[in-house]
Parts: C-alpha cells; sequence; structure tokens
C-alpha cells in the first residue's frame, strides 16, 4: 500500500471588509493638496504614520490629465500608503493597472429620498435640540459622526452623544467621551497633552490615539472588545481598562 502524505495548503483567499481611508479629491492641485494635508497632519499626527488610502479621483474638477504619481509621492511624503484609485476615466483606469495599482470604480450615488407632494398636517411647535453645541473650551455633538465625517474639539474635551461609525474620526485637545460604540478613529491631546483619556461605552476602533501615542484594533486585548472602556497614557503606552 503507497502512504499519501498530506500537504497543508499555503494559502486561501477571503473576503473581507478592511478600514480603509478614502483621500476624496475635488482638485488635483497638487500644492493645493499639499498645502491642506500639511495642515491635517499638524493636527493629528499619529494619524498618519502608514495609513493605507484610496484616492478617489471621481469629483476632481479638471480635464487634465491627474498627476496620479505625483499623488502617490505626495502621500508617501506624508506617511500615508497610497494602495488604489477609485474613479475618473477609462485612461486612469489603466494608468493605475500599469502602476501596478488597484482601481475601483466610481461609488454609486445614494438614491435620494422621494417627497411626498401631500402637505403635511400642522404639529404642535416644539423645542428643537440641537445637533451640536459649541462649548467654551469643548464641545458635545448629538448624533452619529458617520463614515468619511471628521468632528473635532481644537480646544477642549469632544462628548459624542452617539455612536461613532467606522471610517469616522473624532479628535480633541482634551478627552474624549463617546457616549456609543467606538468604532471609528479617536485621538486625544492632539497638541501633545498627554494628560488626557479616551472613555466609551463600546470599544471597537480602528484607531486610538493620546498625544500622538497611538494603538490599532489589531493592538487592543481581545477581551476589551466591545466593552466600555477607559484610555489613559502611562510611560508613553496607552493602557485601557474596563470602565465600572
Amino acid at each position: 500500500m503507497i502512504k499519501m502524505e498530506t500537504v497543508d495548503a499555503a494559502f486561501s483567499f477571503k473576503g473581507g471588509m478592511l478600514p480603509m481611508t478614502v483621500l476624496e479629491l475635488a482638485s488635483a492641485d497638487l500644492d493645493q493638496i499639499k498645502s491642506q494635508l500639511a495642515g491635517k497632519v499638524s493636527q493629528s499626527p499619529a494619524f498618519f504614520q502608514n495609513t493605507p488610502v484610496v484616492i478617489s479621483v471621481e469629483h476632481v474638477r479638471s480635464n487634465d490629465p491627474l498627476p496620479l504619481e505625483g499623488l502617490c509621492a505626495l502621500c508617501r511624503e506624508y506617511k500615508l500608503l497610497p494602495m488604489a484609485f477609485r474613479g475618473g476615466s477609462d485612461q486612469v483606469k489603466q494608468a493605475v493597472w500599469a502602476m501596478g495599482m488597484a482601481w475601483f470604480p466610481p461609488q454609486p450615488a445614494r438614491p435620494q429620498p422621494v417627497e411626498t407632494l401631500t402637505a403635511p398636517e400642522p404639529q404642535p411647535e416644539a423645542r428643537q435640540v440641537p445637533e451640536e453645541v459649541e462649548l467654551s473650551n469643548g464641545r458635545i455633538f448629538r448624533g452619529t459622526v458617520r463614515s468619511g465625517q471628521q468632528v473635532s474639539a481644537p480646544l477642549g474635551d469632544l462628548v459624542v452623544v452617539g455612536a461613532v461609525n467606522a471610517g469616522a474620526e473624532v479628535l480633541a485637545a482634551g478627552s474624549i467621551h463617546v457616549y456609543g460604540p467606538l468604532r471609528g478613529r479617536a485621538l486625544a491631546g492632539i497638541h501633545g497633552h498627554n494628560n488626557v483619556g479616551i472613555f466609551c461605552h463600546e470599544l471597537h476602533a480602528e484607531l486610538i490615539s493620546i498625544a500622538g501615542n497611538y494603538k490599532r484594533l489589531e493592538d487592543i486585548p481581545p477581551g476589551l472588545i466591545n466593552q466600555h472602556v477607559q484610555v489613559k497614557l502611562s510611560d508613553d503606552q496607552l493602557e485601557i481598562s474596563p470602565l465600572s
């Protein structure tokens, strides 16, 4: 009898939804992009450390050839890792493929809600609750911080009464309090203050940072995922503990 040896598979293909930051361009002017990007980096330098990005050119208001190589070089200059382009003409698609990068088709437009022709019945006037309130040294944001949205408190603490979705970003000079799930990125102490913290009701963040010291989701102990936690900085290391 011939003995058959089994060989372990060297790899397997799996579908997945990985967190990717989209750099959505409205202009292909490299000088203008560089100036704005420099300002963003100064606000939250930790976020720009080896962050993979998709460069979206679908809304660029220009018929001139897109400086694809220049856009990639500019991203790398600020520690971003360009992985793919989204949108553009067929020539853009072919050029992107020639660069050895991925290309995604334009994002389909979201359908607009159909308006009813029937006049609504008059309702008693109710006291409106503002979506967000500016404080003297901080900020309260009420509602969901959606993917692609950034909410910041450059002078103090930030309080989010709601969820922070994946792909969203919240920043604060002081502490960050999230009264809901934190699935996006939270950067506290963006001006270097280290005596601040991050507090949330459900931790599943893509990235958390205090004064430039950060952890990604894969660095967070599994036992603390989806738990009420607090994050503080100790000896230049982030400490995550249950929030009792």
